[in-house]
């Protein structure tokens, strides 16, 4: 944008030039920075206004044609308007599309087509919606244009394995068996609850509002179980023939046969598997499958298809780049192309005095290159690598042979005016400081390579050291990009793969020279000659294999906080002179930057106080309680479904984003939207202490029985002390067994050496408050309390309300629940006592400190975007 002003006529760009464009790009890029951060967006009019009156003052500025700081300081601003203006005009045009705030929750008939392909985890199977069509029960139609992410969840019947009692009729027909038989194009009607886009909300974790927003997705949809009967197929649309044939070569992928050795597939009933005694050498028998996904993923960009277990493997070996449709695939597949175009073009004289054979083969290359980027989704990293390979074959066709400075900037400023969001991708920052490295830092010795090779005669001879020269280059490449990027990574994720040079050292030559073409090819002939498909999972087979006995070694993956931006950019400049041909003395000052970056933590809790943080998990549980060298967990939040709970998507990531390991944790009580990521959780961490009540093990989700068997009671009069904070148990009695969940819940009264506290209360009820109230009176006063059971109305009673007296009342419930929490009687209660209610769905996760009681923090309100879901 702001590089109409930068004077590109020269072939060759001068210092000066070249630094000039990079700081209006750089003023470009801010102004689009500050752009991102606005919480509620300007009317298009305003932008469309900022964007040509700074249009309209660089054209001012170049006409004047006078040099002079004044004169570039004006260029910086206007670009940094210019920047502030296309993205804000873009975000106003696509927020016209968003779902009008009255239609959230509504209940719809939708006829429609499946417009992506259909993915399956566990009992979900999700895709995008295109909407022809939509009505309300009462028939009122509605124009519903938004394309919706639609959630199809498996019936009871289907998650038993059965289809017990099921009504014949349209829903069995198309909804079972399970997984129903959905297509890319297909038209269908469908019972729809519609919802406004709307994620959970915890600091330092993923954005699912932002994802849904750069992916054009303006709501969110399930579909009903209980007007299930009401859906319908409705047969070919006609449409998404692309995106049907994707979906045909990932099912062909994936069902790819497991040759003898192999074994057969975990689900296979063993009645059925015949009597292949093929593992023997103790392989895993879903290995063949789990490759298989892999494979698919490779071809067709469905990460879904790798297993969640494959994926841990991945990051913790630091190879997960590898296992996606990157920029290193596009990039090695479009010089693959050039090759076979430049060698066909050659063979046709007539083609080769039409266009030269070197234009032919960039463009040519480029454009299959573009049509493998759009077969295997068109995602955002396949559209930042088309763009940037557009532009160095712009240049090189055209003949100019610029810097590599000035080629990146403007492959950034395509990127960016093509893609403004990608600003606050971290795969944005990898791929570019990686390309800048590979052009700034090239492998040294080759020279002395190259001519040992002439001087040494003898085919075998050459060829052993032109492969060492290969491995060498292959080396030097990779311990610097390691090196470089680990600030990065650790900035953007909190964690350091330590095994990532060895795994990639392996797994890049391995996966781009021969596990993708085989693939790709294999994907084109597999009806007729499944080889090349099959060497390729045979290869991937042992690639995962080596890579999950990489990642089994101790410490393969190091967690820590994650870096403020400008102790990573710090790190990363330090990085960068460590690894370039600098003096040794700057050399050696990289390293000391580079040791200062890994020093860095957090501001710590004051010694005699704590930090309680309400994590924003939907309906369910969880808070973390930090002390000055401790950290108590209590509660690890709900199970989601499809596989997935709140300890893995939410809890692990923000202890290990945080750089904490839990010290102790209390499971509250049995029930699974408290408990349900508990395993999760144990399993990431060894955690020292285990609380829970003394109920009967029956009362216990599956799986958590023998770890509450094994965990200490949790009861009153049970309390310690942690760095100057006193942790006691107020619930329940010494002795009691209660069975019931709820009644038996673990109450903890956490009291700061000042006398501010916090009480948490789990899914208590109205009895045991009144035993609460009776038993301990003034003592059970507290500054900050944990609404019991979420906002229920069979708790948070007015005595018991008026007895805590507490400043903060925290309910963590679900965005639109089903059970309607918090009811709106119990916030009624509260606020007639002065206290202010907070409700994790409208505040996100609420920080609360001992040290400034009368302050709390809401992740909603602290750090709201315009894509958010507004706080209420």
């Amino acid at each position: 944008m702001a590089a109409k002003c930068a004077g590109l006529a020269d072939a060759v760009p001068d210092g000066a030039g070249t630094c000039r464009a990079w700081a209006w790009l750089g003023a470009g890029c801010v102004g689009l920075a500050v752009q991102l951060r606005q919480p509620q967006l300007w009317a298009w009019g305003a932008y469309l206004a900022l964007l040509l009156a700074a249009l309209i003052f660089l054209v001012a500025l170049w006409r004047l044609g006078r040099r002079g700081l004044a004169r570039s300081a004006l260029c910086m601003l206007a670009a940094a308007a210019l920047g502030f203006g296309w993205v804000g005009l873009r975000a106003a045009w696509h927020a016209q599309g968003s779902l009008p705030p009255h239609w959230d929750g509504l209940e719809l008939e939708v006829t429609g087509v499946v417009s992506s392909l259909p993915r399956q985890q566990a009992d979900v199977l999700r895709f995008r919606f295109q909407p022809e069509s939509a009505r309300r029960a009462d028939g009122q139609a509605l124009a519903l244009t938004q394309l919706l992410d639609v959630a199809l969840y498996a019936p009871p019947q289907a998650r038993a394995g059965v289809w017990r009692d099921a009504p014949q009729g349209a829903a069995v027909q198309a909804l079972a068996p399970w997984p129903p038989k959905v297509r890319a194009g297909d038209r269908w009607h469908l019972p729809l609850r519609v919802r406004a886009p709307s994620g959970l909300r915890n600091p330092l974790l993923f954005d699912y509002e932002q994802w849904l927003w750069q992916q054009g997705v303006q709501a969110t949809a399930s579909v009903r179980q209980q007007g299930a009967q009401d859906a319908r197929w409705l047969g070919d649309s006609g449409g998404y023939r692309l995106q049907r044939w994707r979906q045909a070569v990932r099912d062909r992928i994936v069902a790819l046969p497991a040759p003898a050795w192999a074994g057969e597939p975990a689900d296979v009933p063993a009645s059925v598997q015949g009597d292949h005694q093929t593992l023997a050498q103790g392989q895993d028998p879903t290995l063949w499958q789990r490759s298989a996904g892999v494979l698919a993923a490779l071809v067709t960009g469905d990460q879904r298809a790798i297993d969640q277990g494959d994926w841990q493997v991945f990051r913790s070996t630091g190879v997960a780049h590898l296992m996606a449709i990157s920029g290193l695939h596009i990039t090695m597949f479009a010089w693959l192309a050039m090759g076979a175009v430049g060698w066909l073009w050659r063979s046709w004289p007539r083609l080769m005095h039409a266009v030269p054979a070197p234009v032919a083969s960039l463009w040519g290359g480029w454009l299959l290159a573009a049509c493998y980027a759009l077969f295997s989704g068109w995602q955002l990293p396949a559209q930042r690598t088309i763009c940037m390979l557009g532009v160095w074959v712009l240049l090189r066709s055209a003949g100019l042979l610029w810097p590599w400075h000035a080629t990146l900037g403007l492959a950034a400023l395509a990127v960016l005016l093509y893609d403004p969001w990608a600003l606050q991708q971290a795969g944005f920052w990898l791929s570019f400081v990686a390309v800048a490295v590979l052009l700034v830092l090239p492998g040294q010795g080759n020279g002395a390579g190259s001519a040992g090779v002439g001087a040494l005669g003898g085919p075998v001879r050459r060829w052993v050291l032109v492969v060492a020269g290969r491995l060498r280059q292959l080396w030097q490449m990779q311990w610097r990009l390691s090196l470089v990027l680990a600030p990065l990574t650790l900035g953007l994720f909190g964690q350091l793969s330590w095994l990532g040079l060895l795994a990639n050292l392996l797994a890049v030559p391995l996966v781009t020279l021969l596990v993708v073409p085989l693939a790709m090819l294999g994907s084109l002939l597999a009806a007729w000659w499944p080889v090349p498909l099959k060497a390729a999972a045979w290869l991937m087979v042992h690639l995962l294999q080596g890579l999950q006995w990489l990642a089994s070694w101790p410490m393969a993956q190091w967690h820590a906080p994650k870096l403020p931006w400008y102790w990573a950019l710090l790190g990363l400049a330090g990085a960068w002179m460590a690894v370039g041909r600098w003096p040794a003395w700057l050399r050696l000052q990289g390293l000391i930057w580079l040791l200062l970056m890994l020093a860095w933590r957090p501001s710590p809790v004051p010694w005699g106080h704590f930090r309680l943080l309400a994590l924003d998990v939907g309906q369910g549980g969880a808070l973390l309680v930090q002390t000055r060298q401790h950290t108590l967990l209590y509660d690890a939040g709900p199970s989601y479904g499809g596989g997935r709970d709140a300890g893995h998507s939410v809890v692990v990531p923000l202890l290990q984003a945080h750089g904490l390991q839990p010290d102790a944790l209390v499971l509250s009580h049995g029930d699974s939207d408290h408990v349900g990521g508990a395993r999760s959780v144990l399993a990431a961490f060894d955690v020292a202490q285990l609380y829970a009540p003394a109920m009967p093990l029956a009362l216990w989700p599956a799986g958590l029985a023998s770890v509450a068997a094994q965990a200490k009671p949790c009861q009153a009069g049970l309390q310690w002390q942690w760095d100057g904070v006193t942790l006691a148990f107020m619930h329940p009695p010494p002795g009691a067994r209660w069975l019931e969940r709820n009644a038996s819940s673990c109450v903890l009264r956490i009291t700061a050496s000042d006398g501010s506290s916090a009480l948490l209360t789990g899914d208590i009820g109205r009895l045991q408050e009144q035993a609460l109230r009776l038993a301990l009176g003034a003592q059970l006063r507290a500054d900050w309390l944990q609404v019991p059971h979420h906002g229920s109305r069979s708790s948070s009673s007015a005595p018991f309300i008026a007895s805590v007296a507490p400043r903060f009342a925290v309910a963590q419930a679900g965005y639109r629940n089903r059970f309607g929490h918090p009811h709106p009687e119990v916030v009624a209660r509260y606020q007639q006592q002065g206290v202010r209610f907070v409700n994790t769905a409208d505040c996100g996760a609420a920080l609360w400190q001992s040290s400034a009681p009368q302050q709390l923090r809401c992740e909603r309100e602290a750090n709201q975007r315009y894509w958010h879901r507004p706080p209420r």
